[in-house]
């Protein structure tokens, strides 16, 4: 019996759900997954962007409920210290925080203009200027983390807290057929081959197709 629960919505959809999952596994903790139906309000507030305060993901551990997704990553960080979410070096430390809060409180064009749906893909995508402002910002982070950490994740050899953070992003540029330059593009590629990526598209593939108002919307 697991002795956690992380309540998600739709692997497919929701970039939300996919952070927390990952960071609960990079954590190494035994936990089970508790799917929201897409007839559930609150999956469905954040799937459509109509709530700026999304209660999932959301973990239950040992007796304790925690959501939000940097909460569950601070939670997890101070229960299993040795999962290595965050760089040893301070200054790395403070960078990937700033990084991480950065995904969590901004890139809003984007999030609205290129929405996460893991089985489509829209060769030759229109990208409006204000996606392309976030695009670039983003691009500029990895690129800067790659140059100062050498890669193949933003902090180095080993996935942090940032990479649980930007990997929906990079399902989007694949998603939407972004154009991206050669460094983002490797890092990109190395997100969407990570086993634990891999095993959540699988799982996606599979799901059914419960959110008709999202395709209807973009």
């Amino acid at each position: 019996m697991p002795k956690a629960t992380l309540t998600i919505s739709s692997r497919n959809y929701s970039s939300w759900s996919l952070r927390g999952w990952l960071i609960c596994r990079m954590a190494g903790l035994d936990f089970g997954t508790e799917i929201l139906s897409g007839d559930d309000a609150a999956s469905r507030a954040e799937l459509l962007h109509l709530s700026p305060s999304f209660l999932v993901p959301r973990l239950r551990h040992e007796g304790i409920v925690v959501w939000d997704t940097l909460a569950i990553a601070e939670y997890l960080t101070e229960t299993f210290p040795a999962a290595g979410f965050l760089p040893q070096d301070m200054a790395a430390r403070a960078h990937c925080r700033s990084i991480s809060g950065e995904m969590h409180g901004g890139f809003v064009n984007l999030r609205s203009a290129l929405p996460m749906n893991l089985k489509a893909f829209h060769p030759g995508f229109k990208i409006f200027n204000g996606a392309k402002v976030d695009i670039d910002r983003i691009v500029t982070i990895i690129d800067d983390c790659l140059a100062r950490y050498d890669g193949p994740f933003l902090f180095g050899e080993r996935p942090t807290l940032a990479d649980a953070m930007y990997a929906p992003v990079c399902t989007r540029f694949r998603t939407y057929d972004v154009t991206l330059p050669p460094r983002a593009a490797a890092y990109r590629d190395t997100i969407l081959r990570w086993p634990l990526m891999a095993e959540w598209a699988e799982a996606a593939a599979h799901e059914p197709d419960e959110i008709e108002e999202l395709d209807m919307e973009f």
